[in-house]
């Protein structure tokens, strides 16, 4: 499946929303968010450029440590099962947090093996409120539309971690958000568990 193809489609540019980057520094020195984000791009067309002959493996091991070295993984599995995380224990929480995180690294693998000229352009920074940032970019896509990328960033302790992307508008933490709380309040932790495994499963298989 081609990349630009993918990203015609909304369903599929809901997991181009799990962006993630590795980047590194000097001792001490804090890199900004635009430059964080822009590291992140120029590491993700690297991936998709060399995604087929990598395989399936190859594909989630490099995007498994850009990820970790990214997201604040923690934080956002907090926020996507909302108030129904008090109720968890410590066991169910971290198993929670890596499942979500096998989740993500699974579908950066399945739908970013191939690259057919696209590329990514800086637009614009903000400040929140809350001392955060949000970068503002665009996904440029041959023969295509482009796609509107808005990634919301946070401090952890001297690094600026992405805690959501907002692909075209749609909040990717508010449809995780939605659909985990609902299957936590209405069926349990183990039928969560069971849906994140299902999906990582047949990520893997169908590539």
């Amino acid at each position: 499946m081609k990349v630009g193809k993918v990203f015609s489609s909304y369903k599929y540019i809901l997991f181009l929303v799990l962006c993630c980057f590795v980047f590194s520094a000097k001792a001490g020195e804090v890199i900004s968010p635009r430059d964080v984000v822009g590291t992140f791009q120029t590491r993700l067309i690297d991936a998709m450029s060399g995604g087929a002959a990598l395989g399936f493996d190859g594909r989630y091991s490099q995007v498994e440590v850009a990820v970790r070295e990214s997201h604040h993984l923690a934080k956002i599995a907090r926020i996507v099962v909302g108030k129904e995380w008090v109720k968890l224990t410590k066991t169910q929480k971290i198993l929670l947090v890596e499942r979500f995180s096998q989740l993500i690294f699974s579908s950066y693998a399945k739908f970013f093996s191939e690259y057919s000229g696209e590329a990514f352009s800086y637009v614009s920074e903000e400040e929140t409120r809350r001392g955060g940032v949000i970068v503002h970019t665009l996904f440029e896509i041959p023969d295509d539309e482009n796609v509107r990328f808005d990634y919301m960033m946070k401090k952890k302790g001297d690094s600026w971690r992405i805690i959501n992307i907002i692909a075209n508008g749609v909040s990717d933490l508010a449809l995780k958000r939605s659909e985990y709380t609902s299957v936590l309040s209405g069926k349990g932790f183990d039928a969560l568990i069971a849906m994140m495994e299902q999906k990582i499963n047949s990520f893997s298989k169908e590539s």
